[in-house]
């Protein structure tokens, strides 16, 4: 049987390995991308919240059209959480569209829905915000990357 153990002579320390710099450099690279780590949990469970808001404050009898709104934007900011989790590098260039959708999103009941009572408005006003500033911090993530990646 083969002696696989690293142990005695043969044993080589890693900083001795001739790709070490380079190992270092990519090691840098791909932990760079994960500014938005902190970020990613958060704006999944507002998309989640999102979608299921139309049953949970129930207005998707009195508002059909906000909810299925509602259930759209929702699913949205769920993959663009997923995205940036998975694909953080990739996707840091639609980070400043999650600005843009809490906007939306705080606008909404009086573009979308009809008459929208106060719980519509609150809901979609506070989901809107947290969706706005969660989409501040990814931008501003993917602006501090991007220049000390590119300095």
């Amino acid at each position: 049987m083969a002696d696989v153990s690293h142990r005695g002579a043969h044993r080589e320390d890693l900083a001795d390995h001739p790709d070490i710099t380079e190992m270092r450099d990519r090691y840098a690279r791909v932990l760079g991308g994960r500014d938005v780590a902190l970020v990613d949990g958060p704006l999944f469970l507002v998309g989640l919240a999102c979608a299921i808001s139309p049953w949970i404050v129930h207005f998707s009898a009195s508002q059909p059209a906000l909810a299925t709104h509602n259930l759209i934007m929702g699913v949205a900011i769920v993959v663009l959480a997923l995205g940036f989790t998975v694909m953080p590098q990739r996707m840091y260039g639609l980070s400043w569209a999650m600005c843009v959708m809490g906007a939306w999103m705080i606008i909404a009941p009086w573009v979308v829905g009809t008459n929208p009572d106060k719980g519509v408005i609150w809901t979609n006003a506070v989901l809107g915000g947290l969706t706005f500033l969660l989409g501040l911090a990814c931008t501003a993530a993917a602006m501090r990357s991007g220049r000390t990646r590119h300095t």
